[in-house]
């Protein structure tokens, strides 16, 4: 008997392997995939603005990336309040006591990610919500209020039309860059119930039919991954929710993370995803006795397998794990 929904994954996808360059931009949900990615030695950068939400927000930082246009003192994003400074477009993670010190942090990670544009093979985007806030004063998209008074927003849905033709801005500009790039686009499976059920609903459901229109506008280079509906019909059930009952559970996370695989990866990146998977094990293990000629023989054993992956997979950075492993026998 069947007592759950399976959901089909996509046939068509492209192959991510570990010398892929990946940027993963959006909601938590693309923190969440990314981390794992991170773990497992791929090339990453996550939220170069830290984590947004809507798409205006999304598609205003790929096109300041795209431009490698520095924040000044004189941005009009950047501001005071609180006793920090922040940039409207940026996440709190960026905010700062001083505007020196803002500047060196958004600044830097403008920077990386523009001069990586030509060299990204896969950007993978994650849509929150399809409410956005703007300010008031000029009319600027707001990646985050950073607790502003709330008069100085307007709140609205926006419209597919608007999301589309915001996100095939950026993708056209990127891809004028970068001809190879593809794009997967997600919908987080998180609920906006500030929004209220409807209103998440009628959020989420913008957001589908936006990517389904970007999807047959760019077939090839535009791709869903179905993480809403893995969420939502096939882990219909609480016990996959965390405690606050809007946020998927560890083990939600964990099983969209093995869905992801089924479909982006191939045979041989799933192989190397399993041998370090083993090292990163192996280096959380605690011994009884850290002294001991046992595990002093286990941490060499760990060094020999890194040493075999990076003479068959040079790009793979594994300097934190020699480094902690030669401290560890040195004791």
């Amino acid at each position: 008997m069947q007592f759950r929904t399976a959901i089909a994954m996509p046939t068509d996808f492209i192959g991510i392997n570990h010398s892929s360059d990946i940027l993963l931009a959006g909601s938590c949900f693309a923190e969440n995939i990314g981390n794992r990615l991170s773990e497992r030695k791929f090339n990453i950068d996550i939220n170069p603005f830290g984590i947004l939400y809507n798409p205006l927000s999304i598609a205003a930082m790929m096109e300041r990336i795209m431009r490698g246009e520095a924040f000044t003192e004189n941005s009009p994003e950047i501001f005071q309040h609180n006793g920090k400074w922040h940039s409207i477009l940026h996440h709190g993670d960026f905010s700062r006591n001083t505007i020196d010190e803002l500047l060196e942090s958004i600044n830097g990670r403008l920077v990386k990610a523009h001069e990586s544009i030509a060299v990204h093979s896969t950007v993978i985007i994650t849509f929150g919500t399809a409410y956005a806030y703007t300010r008031n004063s000029d009319n600027c998209i707001a990646g985050n209020c950073h607790k502003l008074p709330g008069n100085l927003f307007t709140r609205r849905l926006l419209g597919i039309d608007e999301i589309t033709a915001a996100t095939a801005k950026f993708i056209e500009r990127y891809r004028e860059a970068n001809p190879n790039v593809r794009f997967i686009f997600t919908v987080s499976p998180i609920r906006h119930l500030r929004d209220c059920a409807h209103d998440n609903q009628l959020s989420k459901s913008t957001l589908l039919l936006a990517v389904d229109r970007l999807e047959k506008m760019y077939p090839g280079t535009v791709f869903y991954f179905p993480a809403y509906e893995i969420v939502n019909d096939e882990l219909r059930d609480y016990r996959f929710y965390a405690a606050d009952m809007v946020h998927p559970s560890q083990v939600a996370v964990d099983y969209i993370w093995e869905r992801f695989t089924e479909c982006c990866f191939t045979e041989e990146t799933k192989s190397l995803n399993r041998s370090i998977e083993e090292i990163n094990r192996a280096m959380q293990h605690r011994p009884f006795d850290p002294d001991a000629p046992a595990y002093r023989k286990f941490i060499q054993n760990v060094l020999d397998k890194i040493k075999v992956l990076k003479e068959q997979h040079p790009y793979l950075d594994f300097e934190k794990e020699i480094k902690q492993c030669n401290t560890l026998s040195s004791r």
